[in-house]
């Protein structure tokens, strides 16, 4: 399938411009922004909805306040966000009208993706906007956001929202041509690689060595996102945002950017949540007997097969399941506290009632809420799980 098809067969797609498209020497980059503007509105068709994830808010809220290269604190950062975001909104408000087109700001936060009734309000808004013919324009909430608290870049923010929408294609537009085989800084004969079967741990490690952008993602953070897109069943371009007509080259069948596929066994919406969204808790630790049972046969995690306890966690949170050696077999939602699980790990399930006073599950972690990974993927896991 070639880009244009791609494009064409698509009823839903996501644009996230990064930092280093959007901010000139100046600030934003207004004159950018009206080509992308115009671009997006020619991609938001009554056949395909169009959400846009855009950073920028900080380098046009430095730029207000004269602060352009200067260090500054998190409450600096914070509140150049605050006044950056305004002005990032009205360059595209203004950029959009031109085209007839109606945008609206979503900031959303870690919490509101990790939380799964608020993961679905936000999901509900989105929609509700995009059947109006809205375009959402999103971005996480700086100016609240603090370490800890982040969802750590606007690449894994775009991955989540493809996700959360059913989207099939994300498309990340960066200062880079898309991904390289070799850092161009170090080898001026570093060619592009047009395609990306399914990404692997030497793949990680080629795009970990490539340069960054001025905003808080690097190459390695764009591949990180089009893996977790990949295992959801879309697709990914990495382009060039600063190559004016980028989104109407790839519309037309260019040969622009890095065009990653999806997985063949793609994570439900639900389980993919579960995965990468949900907030991680904590570590359940199983031992060998209990790697083959869900690894090969698809089995539910019983209290037998626990081991330890890592964490202090409630019944319902996301927690990592971790196999002899520290290999992460999967993630799941747990059906027990890590204060009941203490008391039964290592019990057979009609043991539980007997030791605790109740039972509320013969599982420690139904297999319906257990997103299990393959074992020869333990790099790439690794590498995804601590984006």
């Amino acid at each position: 399938m070639d880009r244009a098809e791609l494009i064409r067969s698509c009823r839903r797609l996501v644009v996230k411009v990064g930092s280093a498209v959007l901010a000139g020497p100046e600030g934003l980059d207004r004159r950018r922004v009206g080509l992308l503007a115009a671009q997006v509105a020619r991609l938001a068709t009554p056949e395909r909805q169009v959400l846009m994830v855009s950073s920028g808010a900080v380098a046009t809220g430095r730029a207000k306040r004269g602060l352009l290269g200067a260090k500054l604190t998190t409450p600096q950062k914070q509140a150049v966000a605050a006044l950056g975001q305004a002005g990032l909104m009205q360059a595209y408000e203004q950029a959009f009208a031109a085209h007839g087109r109606q945008v609206a700001q979503v900031l959303v936060t870690a919490n509101d993706l990790r939380d799964r009734t608020r993961h679905e309000n936000a999901r509900n808004t989105l929609f509700t906007l995009l059947d109006w013919g809205v375009i959402p324009v999103v971005n996480e909430n700086d100016t609240v956001a603090v370490e800890g608290l982040k969802l750590g870049d606007n690449d894994n923010l775009a991955a989540l929202l493809t996700n959360l929408l059913g989207a099939e294609l994300l498309i990340v537009l960066t200062n880079v041509d898309g991904l390289m085989d070799a850092d161009p800084r170090v080898n001026p004969a570093a060619r592009r690689i047009p395609l990306v079967e399914r990404v692997e741990a030497d793949l990680l490690k080629t795009a970990s060595s490539q340069p960054g952008s001025v905003g808080l993602g690097g190459v390695l953070s764009k591949v990180r996102a089009a893996d977790k897109v990949a295992r959801c069943g879309a697709h990914t371009i990495v382009a060039n945002g600063l190559t004016d007509d980028v989104l109407d080259g790839l519309a037309a069948g260019a040969d622009l950017g890095t065009l990653f596929r999806p997985r063949s066994a793609r994570l439900t919406s639900r389980k993919h949540w579960i995965a990468f969204a949900a907030a991680q808790a904590g570590e359940i630790v199983v031992d060998e007997g209990a790697v083959r049972p869900l690894v090969e046969r698809g089995k539910s995690l019983l209290a037998a097969g626990v081991r330890e306890l890592r964490g202090d966690f409630a019944a319902g949170q996301a927690v990592r399941v971790i196999g002899p050696g520290g290999v992460i077999l999967g993630v799941g939602l747990t059906a027990y506290s890590s204060e009941d699980l203490r008391k039964i790990k290592g019990l057979r399930s009609d043991q539980i009632e007997a030791r605790l006073g109740h039972k509320d599950s013969d599982e420690v972690i139904h297999r319906d809420d257990l997103v299990v990974f393959d074992l020869e993927e333990e790099e790439e896991v690794a590498c995804l799980l601590n984006t």
